[in-house]
């Protein structure tokens, strides 16, 4: 039995071990981003579809793995519950990875996350404050990590301390217009941490 995607899509999946095969066959090669959202439809809410691109994620073939992970950082709000429960992976993962395309695929993931006060990896948040001002990684890496160690460390005053220390030396240097944008963008979350702002509704005096 085939599985039609969306009309318009021209691709139709077959069932069981078919579908694997084509959609790794797809991720092998060069691939564009409709061809993406292709896939995405095919995966998004289907729990087997979703492993089977985390496992491609995986692959030891360079290419597949990065379009596969590349395809699910398109996956939409309703697959977030299933992202969350492959964060460790993702994280362990990343921890050893060394290709700049893996990990940025990674870090874009685990940026938009939310995370609990007592659900932080602590060797992820160090990972991420080490990438903060390596001038080594490339920009959009060091943007992610900013991004995903404020929301880990904004549980916690010291750990936002240290945050802030790291963002404090990145004035150093020469940065790109995203660095600058999530610079400041995080540092006005750190001063509204701080200083939260109260409504106090219209009825009352102003100033």
């Amino acid at each position: 039995m085939e599985e039609e995607m969306p009309a318009g899509s021209g691709i139709f999946f077959p069932g069981g071990e078919g579908a694997a095969k084509m959609v790794e066959a797809m991720l092998s090669r060069k691939i564009n981003k409709p061809e993406i959202n292709k896939i995405v439809a095919w995966a998004s809410g289907k729990p087997d579809n979703l492993s089977l691109l985390w496992r491609l994620g995986c692959s030891k073939d360079r290419r597949t793995g990065v379009n596969a992970l590349w395809t699910l950082t398109h996956l939409p709000d309703s697959d977030s519950e299933w992202l969350l429960s492959i964060r460790d992976d993702i994280i362990d993962m990343l921890l050893e990875e060394t290709d700049v395309a893996r990990k940025r695929m990674m870090l874009q993931i685990l940026r938009g996350q939310e995370y609990d006060a007592d659900d932080i990896r602590t060797d992820f948040l160090d990972y991420c404050l080490s990438k903060i001002n390596s001038e080594c990684e490339p920009y959009a890496i060091r943007c992610f990590s900013i991004y995903a160690a404020f929301r880990m460390c904004r549980h916690y005053p010291e750990l936002v301390a240290e945050l802030e220390s790291h963002l404090d030396m990145m004035r150093l240097q020469s940065l790109s217009p995203g660095l600058k944008s999530a610079l400041r963008q995080t540092k006005a979350k750190i001063r509204r941490l701080r200083f939260p702002v109260v409504d106090s509704g219209t009825s009352g005096d102003r100033l």
